[in-house]
This record gives structure tokens, sequence and C-alpha cells, in this order.
């Protein structure tokens, strides 16, 4: 197969790093990839979505993959189909599932699927008056997409209503902000749960844990994820069986009823409140930097899982799930999240030793290439990926190859995975 990875992130480079290792997969683009992606396969600059699909379909594209958001928001999946490609993704009126947080709270409600009490409203008084009946913390949401920014925990009613307005106004988040969810705070652990979906079947991969805040202790601001890890010990198979019943089965059957089934990955974030499962968002693609530590555990072809998904023939395959356990720790720049870093040349050290170079690796992310050196471009950076027979090994690995990374600025979480060691 001739494969499209749709995407610059660390997301689609490891998406593209697990397709180049696939027996199936001949020829591998990216459109734009990113300065590491170009070892992969081919960066193709078209960002216009009807040129790329023009593109794809003049040169035989077997599959494509998108894996960010904001395409599958403005309708790439639609285009595509319309072209008689081939494409692994939701249309764009199944992607309000993350395109619009109001659209899904409201589903969420429609199918009697748990969440936390809400109200969505474009009335600040409104707003205000829910706030009153709510015990801090008390999460506030942009309706829009925020680039994973969207959510503010509030630890008053003072501040929840002060986030409110500038939401409302349009100061804080634009047009993403104009219409905003306020809900209660639900006190539990969070899970990643990723279901790959063809509209009717769908198959699980193994539960992630994701680490948001930017400092050790989950402290400091929330960011786009500074490492995760899979599969966790905070799931047993209680716990699967009532998100399948619970969440996945009806969400996928509201869909069908909807008129929009779905169809990609759906990628569901959980809070688990004494032992029960309350949804917390949707996205319509694979998390970052879950991804990264999700397609190293795919034993099975990635490209055949795709490709079956998209052509809603899941029932036809079993995908084989390595039995180790992988950690990714991600590297980010100088001043992220809160404002751009002056580009810094990255040095990898040598790997030396057998078992680290066997089992680790680095999924490129906000880098660029000039002069055939690579430069951290701002963001997150990479991902130090491990891989074990525990997570203790894994985690080690991970820590261990991030050691061989240096750019000036470099800033990690140490604590990735502490909530199950």
């Amino acid at each position: 197969m001739d494969i499209l990875v749709v995407g610059s992130g660390g997301r689609e480079y490891s998406i593209g790093l697990a397709l180049s290792k696939d027996a199936n997969v001949e020829k591998l683009y990216f459109a734009p990839g990113n300065g590491a992606t170009d070892t992969l396969g081919e960066n193709i600059d078209i960002k216009e979505l009807t040129q790329l699909a023009d593109w794809a379909k003049e040169r035989g594209i077997d599959l494509t993959v998108v894996g960010h958001e904001a395409p599958l928001v403005d309708g790439i999946v639609d285009i595509f189909k319309e072209r008689g490609l081939v494409i692994f993704g939701p249309s764009k009126e199944a992607a309000r599932l993350e395109g619009s947080k109001v659209y899904m709270k409201n589903f969420l409600k429609k199918y009697h699927i748990p969440t936390a009490e809400y109200i969505e409203t474009s009335s600040k008084e409104e707003a205000n008056r829910f706030i009153e009946q709510l015990t801090p913390p008390i999460v506030v949401k942009a309706d829009g997409l925020c680039a994973g920014k969207g959510v503010i925990i509030a630890q008053s009613q003072d501040e929840a209503k002060s986030t409110v307005e500038e939401m409302l106004s349009g100061e804080k988040f634009g047009e993403a902000g104009k219409r905003v969810i306020v809900e209660e705070y639900l006190d539990g652990y969070e899970l990643s749960i990723f279901a790959i979906c063809d509209g009717k079947d769908f198959k699980l991969l193994p539960a992630a844990q994701d680490h948001k805040r930017l400092l050790d202790g989950d402290q400091g601001p929330n960011t786009g994820g500074m490492g995760a890890y899979a599969p966790t010990p905070l799931i047993d198979d209680k716990l699967y069986e009532k998100i399948i019943e619970q969440v996945i089965k009806p969400t996928l059957k509201g869909m069908q009823d909807e008129g929009t089934p779905y169809e990609g990955v759906l990628f569901i974030g959980l809070m688990i409140v004494n032992g029960e499962p309350k949804v917390l968002e949707f996205n319509v693609r694979f998390g970052d930097p879950e991804c990264e530590i999700l397609m190293p555990l795919i034993n099975s072809s990635v490209a055949d899982l795709l490709y079956k998904a998209a052509t809603k023939k899941l029932d036809e395959i079993d995908i084989k799930v390595d039995n180790r356990y992988c950690v990714g720790v991600v590297m980010a720049s100088e001043n992220y999240p809160y404002s751009s870093s002056k580009p810094a040349e990255i040095i990898i050290d040598e790997i030396v030793d057998d078992d680290l170079r066997e089992n680790s690796h680095i999924s490129f992310a906000g880098v660029t290439k000039e002069d055939g050196k690579l430069f951290a471009s701002g963001g997150r950076v990479l991902v130090c990926v491990g891989l074990g027979e525990s997570i203790h090994e894994a985690r080690e690995r991970a820590y261990d190859l991030c050691g061989q990374v240096h750019f000036v600025g470099k800033k990690f979480r140490r604590d990735i995975a502490y909530q199950a060691i």
C-alpha cells in the first residue's frame, strides 16, 4: 500500500514509524510532516485539503490516515471520499464530537452516557447562576477547538465567573469560547481509552494514562500532554466491561441513530469515580502523546488495521497486542506552554547500550531540519519512548533515553507513570 499521513506532530511521526516497519506498506508520505518524518517517507508541502485530495487521487494513494483534529473538523474525510479515496477518520458531522464540546455534552445526555452535571450557555448570567450551585473546583470549557487548552479548572466561584466572562467576550479563546460549558468537578483518576471504529464494529487498544500538567506532581498549567504510559494497571476486566457497555456501544449506536456513523479512532477521556466511568471528553483522533506509546504495542499490521476500519471490515481481523509496557516522556522547549522559544539544535548521543537501543526510540514532533541538522522549533519537541516487561523497566529506559538527548532549554517531567508505580 501507498499511505499518506496527514499532520506534523509526534503522533503522526509515531504512526509513520509503525507503518514504515509494516510489510504491507510500500511508500509513505506525510503532509506536511516535520523535520524528521523525511527519514520515514516523503514530506508533501500541500496544506489546502482539496488540493491534497486531488494529489492523493493522482498519486493513487491507497489509504490516508489523519492524525490531527483540525482537518477532520474541517471535513477532510468528506473531501477525500467524494473522490473515491480510502481515508481513516470520521466525517465532518461525526467530528463534531470533538469540534464542539456543547454538541458532545448534549449527545452524552441524549444517549444516557455517564458524564458530569453541566450547563451549556452563551449567557454570563445563566452560567453564573449555575456556578453558584457548585462547590469548587469548577470546570469551565470553551466550546470549540483550543489545541487541548480550552479547559480551565477554577478553584473558586469567583475564578469560574471571571473565566466565563473572558471566554464569552472572546478575550481568552476567540470564537471558540463564545459558547461555554460549566460543569461539576469529578474527583477520581483519568484514563484514556482508544477504540478503532468502522461505524458499527470496534477494536479496543490498551488503556493508557496521560499526564497533562507541566510539572512533577501534576502541578503547573495544563499542556497538550507531558507523557503517557500503557497499559495502565488502574483498569481491570470489570471496568473495561463497564466502559464498553456504558460508553462505547451507546456512542456508536447513537452516532448511527444520528445518521453520522462513527469511523476512525474514538479517543475517550474518562474520569473513574468510585469505580464508575464518566466521560470527560471525546476526541476524534489518537491522543498525543498516547499515540506514541500505543503504536509500539501493536504487534499486528497497523496498515491492515486502519485500512480495514476505513473500509468497514474490522470484523475480519484481530489485533495482536504486545504484552510489554510502554512509557513516553515528552521533551518540551524552554518557554512551553507560555510562549514560543528560539530554535535550538538537537544533539543526540550515540546509544552504545544494546538493551537501550533495542527497547527505546524517539518520536519527533516540534522539529525542523536545516543543513542536515535537527532543531527544536518550539512546543513539544519529541517523545522519548521506552518498552519493558514492567512499567518500572519501560520507564527507566525512557528516562535513560532522555539522558541521551540535548538541546538548550529542554524540559521534561521526571515522574511519568508515578500513579501506577
